[in-house]
């Protein structure tokens, strides 16, 4: 067994675990950051390809109370207005300390260039160039990691169980994913930093790592979650034919730009059956992200779906020379995966992109075991119904900042208290891997992001979140206590079994908050409830209780602060 100690233990290598690294080192804490996947490539900011908010002020005037403004207009009354704030004005400061590190933000005339992203009053979000930003924005925090005195890095470790001593957080345990070791890591404080929960959708924009093991290492270490029912749709996401090297929602800002034509599968156009609002000002109406979303489903659903189960989307009637000008370096990826836009349309079709909720967290961004902070997507609450474009990649920098400032101001002040008792449940539990040839996790998995897929998607009933919290207990029944292997050194089957443990308890939290929400808000929408209910204007908070996932307050959002 491998056994490991340090000040700051953080738990997930992206772009908000790698400045919780750079802020708590510079704290003057020893850190320990470890991934289940490569350091600085796992996670969603490698993956993102298109903008960041930041009230930067440098093509117009602008201040972070606006971004604000904006933040809380898309989160529908239920954004917490401190991580709110946090977000939009430490969030300039990370953008422009980027910069500092080169990361390469895109200039024009002397000034950092800004797009106008929806849901902004005004152009306000930068970016590296059509291809790089997020993988631009993850090289430089490697760079910076590597560079800075008293980060260690380790990848391959698979982190099972945060490890609780009398209530407080002391580290964690879980094992080496190459060679099947155990590890245990004592610490002062621990930072979850694992994103979000998309790979409970089979279609989605982020890592395979982001399956919600984040949450549910918070909620069996003690804490709570948050607004667990909202989870963002990108209605445009790429699904046909193959594409390889882009982010699959790289669509809608040129659909909306060039005004890219939607197809249901019998060529017909769609958008004006189900528009409810003006055309733009070139005449020609173009479905906001919800309403496509909406439209998409329902013509497949009338079986007016393309051959792959989506919609068509073309550009034939925009000009060879504009299309290049405006997609710039993509046209050549595009021809690498043999799609010519002049030629013919792609098939999309709406895909699982974001989580608003997750862990429940204050200010400091601690949560309510003592020792356990979390950053990033892992936390709720700062977007609320909905998040703002852009909002992503400057969350993950300014939270990663916070968190690692308040894990290693916790770790000055405390003493180590991590006992090996801590972590004997989670080493007799791995130690109880039980080889099988019949039963098969992965394929239980597939099973569950196809029902999350089809019951709790986008759009919502009373019938189907019913029909899915039953499929999901009786799979959390078949998953057991005894943890499935294969006996070979990677094992796979064990990284599935634990996976799938997860993800049930997670399911959960999202089927449960949806249940009872009995409206549609943002991007919580029920199709037997589709007007927005001012008295649901409050906060779903989940634990567990006696090892299964519960409803455990609902609270209006001015009330949060007070029962903290």
């Amino acid at each position: 067994m491998i056994h490991l100690q340090t000040d700051v233990l953080i738990i997930g290598a992206g772009g908000a675990g790698m400045y919780a690294a750079i802020e708590a080192a510079k704290a003057g804490s020893q850190v320990l950051l470890v991934d289940r996947s490569l350091i600085g490539r796992g996670g969603a900011t490698v993956m993102a390809m298109m903008t960041v908010a930041a009230a930067l002020g440098e093509q117009c005037p602008d201040s972070w109370e606006n971004h604000f403004a904006d933040t809380l207009a898309a989160g529908q009354g239920l954004c917490d207005e401190a991580l709110s704030a946090i977000l939009c004005e430490e969030g300039v400061t990370r953008i422009r300390e980027m910069d500092d590190w080169k990361v390469g933000w895109a200039r024009e005339d002397g000034h950092i260039k800004q797009a106008h992203a929806p849901g902004h009053d005004r152009p306000r979000c930068v970016y590296v160039d059509f291809l790089n930003t997020g993988p631009a924005v993850s090289k430089t925090l490697r760079g910076k990691v590597k560079n800075t005195t008293g980060v260690r890095r380790i990848g391959d470790v698979f982190i099972v169980d945060i490890t609780v001593q009398d209530g407080v957080a002391c580290g964690a345990t879980g094992f080496h994913m190459e060679s099947g070791e155990a590890v245990t890591l004592a610490a002062k404080s621990v930072i979850i930093a694992t994103g979000g929960l998309t790979r409970l959708y089979g279609r989605n924009s982020a890592s395979l790592n982001m399956g919600g093991d984040g949450y549910a290492l918070a909620l069996r270490a003690g804490a709570e979650l948050i607004d667990m029912e909202f989870v963002q749709f990108f209605p445009i996401g790429h699904l046909a034919p193959r594409l390889v090297g882009l982010d699959p929602i790289m669509w809608d800002p040129f659909r909306y730009k060039l005004g890219g034509t939607l197809y249901n599968g019998l060529m017909e156009t769609f958008e004006d059956n189900y528009a409810t609002g003006p055309t733009r000002s070139d005449g020609n109406y173009v479905l906001t992200r919800d309403k496509a979303t909406y439209a998409i489903f329902k013509e497949v659903e009338a079986g007016r779906g393309s051959p792959a189960g989506g919609a068509y989307l073309s550009f034939q009637h925009v000009p060879e020379a504009e299309l290049r000008r405006n997609f710039g370096p993509v046209i050549d990826t595009l021809a690498s995966n043999g799609i010519d836009l002049t030629k013919g349309p792609i098939e999309v079709a709406p895909i699982a992109h974001y989580h608003m909720g997750g862990v429940r967290v204050d200010a400091s961004f601690s949560t309510a075991v003592p020792g356990l902070f979390v950053c990033g997507e892992a936390v709720g609450g700062a977007n609320g119904a909905n998040r703002l474009s852009g909002n992503g990649i400057t969350e993950a920098l300014a939270f990663g900042a916070r968190a690692g400032q308040s894990a290693a101001a916790y770790a000055h002040t405390h003493m180590l208290c991590w006992t090996a008792h801590a972590a004997a449940a989670t080493l007799d539990l791995l130690a109880r891997r039980a080889q099988s040839r019949t039963a098969n996790p992965a394929q239980m998995i597939a099973q569950l992001q196809a029902l999350m897929a089809s019951h709790v998607g986008p759009f919502r009933t009373q019938a189907k979140l019913e029909a899915a919290l039953a499929e999901i207990d009786a799979l959390a029944d078949a998953v057991g206590d005894a943890p499935l292997a294969s006996g070979l050194p990677f094992d796979a089957m064990l990284i599935d079994w634990l996976d799938l443990r997860n993800m049930v308890q997670v399911a959960r939290s999202v089927v449960i908050a949806a249940l009872a929400r009995t409206e549609s808000r943002g991007a919580h929408q029920r199709e037997d409830f589709p007007g927005r209910d001012d008295a649901w204007t409050l906060n779903q908070v989940s634990a567990l209780r006696g090892g299964v996932v519960e409803l455990v307050a609902r609270l209006p959002r001015t009330q949060l602060e007070s029962v903290a």
